[in-house]
């Protein structure tokens, strides 16, 4: 099943870039593994940020979905 990486940083669709980069920033410092966070879930909030802070694969996820 593909990620919904609005869903995983807890985003709306319609979010501005400074709230996901607010959004990425709480749960990166939350689930971050040296602060006994979990490493699976950090990678994933990370590729989400990546994919959603990025103009151009972020209009390729939306049009396409998974990239």
């Amino acid at each position: 099943m593909p990620k919904d990486f609005y869903q995983i940083l807890g985003v709306p669709k319609n979010a501005s870039a400074d709230e996901i980069r607010r959004a990425y920033h709480k749960l990166a410092h939350q689930h971050h593994p040296d602060k006994g966070g979990e490493e699976k879930k950090f990678k994933e909030i990370n590729e989400a940020y990546q994919t959603l802070s990025n103009k151009e694969k972020r209009s390729r996820y939306d049009t396409f979905g998974s990239v």
